[in-house]
């Protein structure tokens, strides 16, 4: 059974909205720059914010979680979780949480035990995110090496 961590007193009782990430923009910049980590619960998308003030978290809850009641249910635990530990954590850092898939319920004392553990690892850059070399736009990925398309691979590959 997980350690309940001590809340800090003073902090609001709900999450306020500067600590949220909200635009395409910086949940894109999260992902592209940051470090990632991953446990047994979820997995965390860290890199240090443009807001030096406040730490803040955004949400990345899939379908394949389930219905939109439980998806919902889900994200309430996570940004309590986050909540919980905004105290502990360093300010300034952006943060994208991915539950992983699992049948059972979120408890949420694992939850909040298991994010200050990764959201450590992700300030320790033990697990570099590999972006494109050279920027490299999703067609040109898709095309394969020396612009060849997939139909060209998929000829190449039956006369051999």
């Amino acid at each position: 059974m997980p350690t309940i961590l001590p809340t800090d007193p003073n902090a609001p009782a709900t999450l306020p909205a500067r600590c949220r990430l909200k635009s395409q923009r910086d949940f894109r910049r999260v992902y592209r720059r940051g470090q990632r980590a991953r446990g047994e619960w979820l997995t965390v998308v860290g890199l240090a914010g443009r807001e030096p003030n406040e730490a803040r978290v955004g949400l990345s809850v899939a379908k394949v979680h389930g219905r939109a009641v439980r998806r919902n249910k889900l994200k309430r635990l996570l940004r309590e979780a986050f909540r919980r530990e905004r105290h502990r954590l360093p300010t300034g850092l952006d943060v994208v949480l991915i539950p992983q898939q699992r049948p059972d319920n979120f408890p949420l004392a694992e939850l909040r035990v298991e994010l200050v553990a990764l959201i450590e690892r992700v300030l320790r850059g033990r697990t570099p995110r590999r972006g494109r070399a050279g920027g490299a736009k999703r067609s040109q990925r898709q095309n394969g090496p020396a612009g060849k398309t997939s139909q060209d691979n998929n000829l190449r590959s039956k006369n051999r």
